[in-house]
């Protein structure tokens, strides 16, 4: 196979399956014409998406992303309102399933290798949506479908067009160019085709041209496809011209000017006299039809048109451009029998006088005797711009692009052919070479085209990324996308994201250098914008193609969006499952919520109150705890929380933080480092710290409980009831009776309850070792994992907790012994503070400490009144 087909064949894998192109093979059967063919004003020149889809749609489907109802793209048609919004619901759920699809297409081939298979499947899943969307939208016409409807079929449309060039292209410059070997200099031939052939081989540029012009052609064909007019069956042609010749003033409708004398092709041209104006105005429609065909690159199905209306010289005219090629020229391939060679004459094939063609070709392009699609359909074989862009001048951005290379192709293969053919040809007009551009000079003329919609077409993000893409300038590329995604009024939704963000993700994977940090401002857009839709699949896909600092940064704000525990748990496995780092992500996240101020604009919440905010951060620590490994960081994070919360005095959301803890966590800390020695010196004060909260919660409880007994539960005195009556008497003795009976049961268990109370609340007195919240030494442990700063942070918040908290419990303390008269016991709190041991006088200021002797004074007064030693009281009342 020649470098030249494969190139070709490589269309063909872009699903453009066509049978065009400068050198290929002419079918010399014609294919059956069609029964029907369209040849109406309808089906005029019009091959832009405006037909079905346009740019304006794409745009409005971008500014309009957000918007709440769509409205109709036209006025002649309207739908029920029911019906539109279900329809725009279903195209969208097609639509938003692409992110899935693509996610499943990009996880089925993982190798470098096959990154081409993978841009195919993703053709291919676009196809399907748009086949899928197709069936929602019943095959309305674009006038009779919501705009946003069509807006999102064209969006998918072209993107599914840009991954093809996209394919085609880079196919091309990364597997076909790196399989060309040197290509030897061309010796001087005579065979056209030959030469071209080697060209095809040797210019890669050319190659590519020619890539372009067939993935345009397609995409037109695709694009309008379905377009519909009416029907003319087989006819001979110019016979309402004919008929009138025929039958000169017997012709009921004839020609309201002075017609043609003869039937030849060049009749009107010579004769300087029209057809018929009925031949005239099919004239005119044919032509465009012709021309309609060449620009979707079916020049067969051209020539077959030709036939089929009964002008065979057009057909015959569509013929000259081939390249001619002599096999007779070439050393005999037959051998027959012993040794006998058979020189047999094979056909020539192509046109030998073809600049001759040409160059009447060119003549006929430049004629104003000729209509202008006739020029333009001549033009476009013989390299005469001005006359495709009188016709495509006015239609669409694609358009003029198919123009200008379909002349840049013709010029470099003829200045080939000239260079290197030892035939000598007629020259071609100064203008024709004067024509030769270079991409770059072409995307700047279409850049400032006079025509304001081709204009602003050429600014649109399609436009724009499949330029870049063909004059492979992958830097600038990304220049563009960063300048979007810098600019909050330009509208980037979802879908455009997804494609930028895979179009990225190829761009890496085959080795193209661009700027990474661009390329992770996309995907980090697109990554935002999946949050939204709460897949823990699609979001951890995409945030493992990030740097590790944006990993922890995206899919922490993800986790922030989740509520609810089996949610949780399932965006931590697919984290896992996609390589994120779990541990430091959850983290981040709990740290992150739990330093969060209240808003000013909510005003200061009252003291004790359980706040929306303070909800969230408790609810953070549920991400420490589904992996038995993060237990100790589970504890170290709770027990900041809980310092945050007794700092505010705000018990109740430190009971709540408290409880999010399993009961299992300590054992499981010590079952992970084998025993309790071998801890680490952060996991073992987190331990102490937890239980040393643990026993401040359970001392308050019990004192709350204390109270709901002394102050709800103790009997009421009934109603002393004087009265003569000897029944109601004996009734309010019986009452006081009972009183005195629930009274003392009162009185015996509030002692026990003192009993139980005043033990809970000397635990954090007498805390062991250090005390309470009093980090253990840490025996030489290191502290690597632990920040200095954070370090003393909680060392200061530790120490003002104790300043807050334990002259606390020394004043719950001598409340319920002053209440249940157990003055004794009162004196034994000035022991305790004042002990060597624990030092507890220090943590009282000299105001505070004054308060509290004051208090135990009064005790002293109350024993002496009571007639006992006021600085001991009773013997049996000491600890």
């Amino acid at each position: 196979m020649s470098q030249l087909e494969r190139s070709l064949l490589l269309l063909d894998e872009s699903v453009v399956k066509s049978k065009r192109g400068l050198l290929r093979a002419k079918d010399r059967e014609f294919r059956s014409p069609h029964l029907h063919q369209t040849l109406d004003d309808s089906s005029a020149m019009d091959f832009d998406l405006s037909v079905t889809v346009g740019p304006q749609e794409i745009r409005s489907f971008m500014l309009d992303a957000n918007n709440t109802r769509d409205q109709l793209s036209g006025s002649r048609l309207s739908l029920a309102g029911s019906l539109t919004s279900v329809t725009g619901a279903n195209v969208k759920n097609r639509a938003d399933a692409l992110f899935g699809q693509f996610l499943e297409v990009l996880q089925r081939r993982s190798s470098e290798s096959e990154v081409f298979e993978t841009v195919e499947d993703l053709i291919e899943t676009l196809d399907e949506a748009l086949g899928g969307i197709g069936k929602i939208t019943g095959g309305a016409p674009p006038v009779g479908r919501e705009r946003k409807v069509l807006a999102e079929e064209a969006w998918l449309s072209v993107e599914r067009d840009t991954w093809k060039l996209l394919f085609a292209l880079y196919k091309d410059r990364l597997v076909v160019q790196k399989e060309d070997l040197e290509v030897d200099d061309l010796v001087l031939g005579n065979s056209e085709r030959a030469i071209v052939e080697h060209l095809y081989t040797a210019n890669s540029n050319l190659r590519e041209y020619q890539l372009i012009v067939d993935w345009l052609e397609q995409t037109a064909l695709e694009q309008n496809r379905m377009q519909v007019g009416h029907f003319t069956d087989r006819t001979i042609a110019w016979e309402n011209t004919l008929h009138q010749l025929q039958n000169v003033g017997f012709t009921a409708f004839g020609s309201s000017r002075e017609i043609v004398k003869s039937l030849d092709p060049d009749a009107p041209a010579r004769e300087r006299r029209p057809l018929h104006d009925l031949d005239q105005e099919d004239q005119g429609r044919l032509s465009r039809q012709i021309f309609k065909e060449i620009r979707f690159g079916r020049i067969e199905d051209a020539q077959n048109l030709c036939e089929h209306c009964g002008q065979p010289w057009r057909a015959a005219i569509l013929e000259g451009w081939r390249l001619h090629h002599d096999p007779n020229y070439e050393p005999a391939a037959a051998t027959f029998g012993a040794g006998l060679v058979a020189n047999l004459k094979q056909a020539i094939e192509g046109n030998p006088r073809r600049d001759l063609w040409k160059k009447f070709a060119w003549k006929m392009a430049e004629s104003r005797t000729v209509d202008e699609y006739s020029r333009a359909m001549i033009g476009a074989f013989c390299g005469h711009l001005d006359a495709l862009l009188a016709v495509l001048g006015e239609h669409s951005w694609s358009d003029v692009l198919w123009a200008y290379l379909k002349v840049q192709i013709d010029i470099r293969v003829e200045s080939e052919i000239r260079s290197h053919c030892v035939k000598s040809y007629l020259p071609m007009p100064e203008k024709y070479w004067n024509n030769k551009m270079s991409l770059e000079q072409i995307f700047e003329e279409l850049e400032a085209h006079k025509n304001p919609r081709i204009k602003v077409t050429a600014r649109d993000v399609d436009r724009v990324i499949q330029k870049y893409l063909i004059l492979d300038d992958i830097p600038e590329l990304m220049r563009q996308l960063d300048q979007w995604l810098a600019d909050p009024t330009f509208p980037l939704t979802a879908q455009i994201l997804r494609f930028l963000t895979h179009l990225v993700l190829f761009v890496r994977q085959i080795g193209k250098q661009c700027q990474e940090d661009i390329g992770d401002r996309v995907i980090k857009r697109y990554v935002e914008c999946l949050i939204r839709f709460g897949d823990p699949q699609l979001v951890a896909f995409y945030t493992a193609a990030l740097p590790a600092d944006l990993q922890l940064l995206m899919y922490s704000n993800f986790l922030e969006t989740i509520k609810e525990s089996a949610a949780r748990k399932r965006a931590l496995e697919e984290a896992y499952n996609f390589g994120l780092d779990v541990p430091a992500i959850t983290v981040y996240t709990v740290e992150k919520v739990r330093n969060r101020e209240e808003d000013e604009a909510d005003g200061k919440p009252q003291e004790g109150d359980l706040t929306p905010l303070d909800q969230s951060k408790i609810s953070a620590l549920e991400w420490l705890v589904f992996y038995p490994n993060q237990r100790g960081e589970l504890l170290w994070q709770t027990n900041a929380l809980i310092r945050a919360f007794l700092a505010k005095r705000n018990v109740e959301a430190a009971r709540k933080a408290f409880a999010v803890v399993p009961a299992d966590t300590i054992q499981q800390i010590i079952n992970a480092y084998g025993s309790k020695d071998d801890l680490p010196h952060k996991e073992e004060v987190s331990i102490k710290e937890y239980l040393c909260h643990q026993t401040y919660l359970a001392a308050i409880d019990g004192y709350n409980d204390w109270v709901e007994y002394y102050y709800n539960m103790k009997p009421k005195r009934p109603q002393l009831v004087k009265s003569s009556n000897f029944t109601e008497r004996i009734a309010s003795e019986h009452r006081e009776q009972t009183y005195r009976m629930d009274l003392e049961r009162w009185h015996a268990q509030l002692q026990e309850q003192t009993t139980v109370t005043r033990d809970l609340l000397y635990n954090i007195l007498l805390f062991p070792e250090r005390g309470w919240l009093m980090d253990p030494d840490n025996g030489g442990k290191e502290n690597d994992d632990l920040n200095e700063e954070d370090w003393r942070h909680r060392t200061v918040q530790m120490d003002n907790l104790r300043k807050l908290c334990i002259p606390d419990v020394v004043l719950l303390l001598h409340q319920i012994f002053t209440l249940s008269e157990r003055f004794s016991e009162c004196l034994q709190l000035a022991d305790v503070i004042g002990s060597e041991q624990r030092q507890l006088y220090k943590l009282y200021s000299k105001h505070k400490l004054a308060e509290v002797m004051a208090k135990i004074a009064e005790s002293s007064l109350a024993l002496m009144n009571e007639k006992l030693d006021p600085f001991v009281g009773e013997e049996d009342g000491s600890l």
